[in-house]
Formats: structure tokens, C-alpha cells, sequence
């Protein structure tokens, strides 16, 4: 962490390690060209009323220190973040054991949900990689990840999001469909294994049906 990414990260109170979980989940959906141009937004749990999440604007698969900024799950908004933060404040109100959250462009994914979905989801079943989301303990099961249509008003989305998944079977990501996938897990390690498993798995269905991904 460099001296200017230090003394924000202590302006905004965030702890080290949520700094590094946050740094880990995009550097490496950087690598994987999971986050073209700005786009991709990633976060970490700090307690029940905050998260640490990444800054509006900026390359993701970069972000240092300085472009991570500490903000309300339940608001109000922060001056830096971005429209889409939104979604990941919605989703760590599902749960108290969400602890992470990352919001991709992967290529599969953005295919995935519009040739793959099916009454607004993806169903994966049948194959041994479901086995990497947490409590699947077999390949005999099916995974529905919901698919919602696209919204520029995040807020309202958000909302949507909030409500169809309160009470489902834990899915672990969901589709907006031609826009990307959000991924959640227990911590930043299992949020980075669930979205391994999401792009194995979309790019296995994708070439199963003749679409290259």
C-alpha cells in the first residue's frame, strides 16, 4: 500500500485487511479481463453498517488503496461511489454472513445471461464444478442464478434484486442481463472461488451449445 493509498484508507477508517480483500477481488478479476475500461465495482464487508467498496471511475483491475472508499449499507449515499454501489449494499442486507461482493463484465457471464437464461435465470445442474459454492456437496444438484433485465435507475434495481432474493436458496451471483454478473461469498477468498466457478461453468454451458466464449 503506498503512503497517498494509506492515509486514505485511514481517513476513511477502513481496517488493512478489508483494504487487501477488496485490492485481492480486483486485481484478480483484473487479470482475468473481467473488468474491461472502468467498469466492475468490488467490496468487503467492515461490519453490520458499512462496507469498503471500490470508487466510481478508475481501472478496478489497478485500484489501489486510495480508490476505496468506506460507505453505509443502508445509506446515504457516498459522495465517491458509484451507481451500481447500490446492488452490493443490497445484497449484504440478505445476510449477515455475507462478507464480500464483486460485480463483473466477464464475457461468458454477459453471454450467459442472454442465450443462456431461461424464465429470468440460468440453470447449471450436473456438473462436478458446482461443487466449488458453498453447502453443494454433490453434482447432482442444479444452481438457478437469477437473470433481471438491465436498469439504469440502480436504486430501483436494487430493490428488485433485494426482494427476489430475501428467503431463495443461497444462488451465490446474479445475471443482469447484456450488462455482467455479481458474485457474494463468506469472505474475499470464497467470493474469488465463486466467481472462478461462475466463469468455468458459463463458458462449459456457452460451448456445450456451440457459442464461443
Amino acid at each position: 500500500m503506498n503512503v497517498a493509498g494509506a492515509q486514505t484508507a485511514l481517513a476513511e477508517h477502513i481496517p488493512d485487511d478489508v483494504v487487501r480483500g477488496v485490492m485481492a477481488l480486483a486485481h484478480h478479476s483484473g487479470a482475468k479481463n473481467w473488468v474491461p475500461a472502468t467498469s466492475g465495482n468490488f467490496s468487503v464487508r467492515i461490519d453490520a453498517r458499512d462496507c469498503a467498496v471500490t470508487a466510481s471511475g478508475g481501472d478496478k483491475g489497478k485500484v489501489t488503496a486510495d480508490g476505496i472508499i468506506r460507505a453505509g449499507i443502508h445509506g446515504p449515499a457516498h459522495p465517491r461511489a458509484s451507481a451500481e454501489a447500490p446492488l452490493h449494499y443490497a445484497i449484504y442486507r440478505l445476510s449477515p454472513a455475507i462478507g464480500a461482493v464483486a460485480h463483473v463484465h466477464a464475457l461468458p457471464a454477459v453471454l450467459a445471461s442472454l442465450a443462456l437464461a431461461h424464465e429470468a435465470r440460468v440453470r447449471i445442474e450436473g456438473l462436478e464444478l458446482l461443487k466449488a459454492f458453498r453447502g453443494v456437496k454433490t453434482h447432482e444438484t442444479h444452481l438457478d442464478v437469477p437473470v433481471f433485465a438491465n436498469d439504469q435507475d440502480m436504486d430501483a434495481l436494487a430493490e428488485r434484486v433485494e426482494a427476489r432474493l430475501k428467503g431463495m436458496t443461497p444462488a451465490w451471483g446474479f445475471l443482469l442481463a447484456g450488462h455482467g454478473l455479481y458474485v457474494w461469498g463468506q469472505d474475499a477468498t470464497e467470493t474469488l472461488r465463486h466467481l472462478d466457478a461462475f466463469d468455468y461453468l458459463f463458458t462449459l454451458m456457452l460451448k456445450l451449445k456451440g457459442i464461443p466464449a
